[in-house]
């Protein structure tokens, strides 16, 4: 319960950082039209966030083969419902979990992971996302990432209205100092609220996944193997706000990205997994 209030209370924060951020460019009118952004947003990430992600990444729904086989046997061995299975094809080994509950959730994972992983390992990778889903993690992260991208574009717009001199004057809240200020720390708060959000429910998902494959050794392998893959070949056209959704960073290769991760360290996740035995 504690972690649930925690998290709507972070989202909370970041709803309220998109229209602060409205009001620096557009003044009150810019707020307002910030508030109904985050609120359009929320909305749309609630019934939309499985199409709009599974869209970016160029998922496939599968109903048979390695993957769809492994979803299913944890399922029918934990009593849980069958979420959609999709591959990705990109190379960099990774997966995520999306959608807005149980009954309409998505698991995806890419190519990579398949060419790399052993069943078990595979099986804990999908386990993990599972977990996601049994907590209702899914939408949290898929709303999180919806208004996080949505403060990376105002920062965007705020930067190009300097660049044509449209920043207007005090009165209208679009003040030079305001527009530098919003272009350098709005993103960075943005990702500091996604690493809160994401870190601690990593950890749960982790503790889940492991009871729920049966074998805590299966996950912190597969976490191995992730990691050192996705440092040597991180994964290519990753939107960063919705980075916080994969099971290890796919960022992790790009150092600046990786002083803000929004994940936590892989070695501390295995540790926990170790002590579960």
């Amino acid at each position: 319960m504690l972690n649930n209030v925690k998290t709507v209370g972070l989202l909370t924060l970041l709803t309220l950082l998109l229209v602060f951020i409205g009001g620096i460019i557009g003044g009150q009118g810019g707020a307002l039209i910030a508030l109904i952004l985050a609120a359009v947003m929320n909305l749309g990430s609630y019934w939309f966030s499985d199409k709009i992600v599974l869209r970016m990444y160029k998922g496939q729904e599968v109903t048979s083969g390695k993957l769809y086989e492994v979803v299913k046997e944890i399922v029918e061995r934990n009593n849980l419902i069958m979420p959609r299975v999709y591959m990705l094809p990109q190379s960099a080994p990774n997966a995520f979990a999306t959608g807005r509950n149980p009954k309409h959730a998505v698991v995806a994972a890419t190519q990579g992971v398949l060419d790399i992983l052993t069943r078990e390992e595979l099986m804990g990778v999908m386990a993990h996302e599972m977990s996601h889903v049994r907590h209702r993690d899914i939408l949290i992260g898929s709303i999180a990432a919806t208004i996080a991208g949505a403060i990376s574009f105002l920062a965007n717009m705020a930067q190009w209205s300097l660049l044509f001199g449209m920043g207007g004057d005090d009165e209208e809240g679009g003040s030079m100092l305001g527009m530098i200020a919003t272009m350098i720390f709005a993103p960075m708060a943005a990702m500091m609220v996604q690493m809160a959000v994401s870190r601690s429910r990593e950890y749960a998902a982790d503790r889940g996944g492991a009871e729920l494959c049966g074998n805590p050794h299966y996950l912190a392998n597969a976490l191995r193997k992730l990691e050192a893959a996705n440092r040597q070949q991180p994964m290519q056209h990753v939107n960063e706000a919705t980075a916080h959704m994969f099971i290890v960073n796919p960022l992790s290769g790009k150092r600046l990205q990786n002083l803000f991760t929004t994940h936590p360290p892989i070695q501390e996740r295995i540790s926990r997994l170790e002590a579960m035995v």
